[in-house]
């Protein structure tokens, strides 16, 4: 998701937006401890983008 739209969101869309990417997150994980982590730079991304999550909420505040 861009920067714009998540700037558009409320605090609790943001907050739901960050549950999902701990979920997917802790998916991603679990497939790289059993090798079955295809796409690398996945995690990287997910990582990043709870930051950005993380980042506009604290803004918020």
């Amino acid at each position: 998701m861009e920067l714009k739209q998540m700037r558009q969101k409320s605090a609790d869309e943001l907050k739901a937006h960050l549950v999902e990417l701990h979920k997917e997150q802790f998916s991603l994980r679990m497939q790289k401890a059993t090798g079955q982590l295809a796409k690398t730079h996945e995690a990287r991304r997910v990582r990043r983008e709870i930051a950005r999550v993380n980042t506009l909420l604290g803004q918020q505040k």
